[in-house]
């Protein structure tokens, strides 16, 4: 995950996506992790622990975080 100050949400994301049995956000596209959180969401993913997390943020918030997760560190 990149240095810059995080976004609210966003450093809870490392705790379970910073490598190892979960894919890893870090330099994903945020395109790519905006619109699989939407999913979430929206309930159109199958649900897992992150539809209930989605469900917490603003679509705006959701950017901020994407774009977060995917600055180079």
């Amino acid at each position: 995950m990149p240095a810059a100050a995080s976004p609210p949400g966003a450093s809870s994301c490392a705790g379970c996506h910073g490598g190892g049995a979960l894919p890893a956000l870090a330099g994903q596209p945020a395109e790519a992790v905006t619109a699989a959180m939407l999913a979430y969401q929206a309930g159109e993913r199958a649900p897992t622990v992150m539809d209930r997390i989605a469900r917490g943020f603003t679509e705006a918030e959701i950017r901020a975080i994407a774009a977060w997760v995917s600055a180079p560190p």
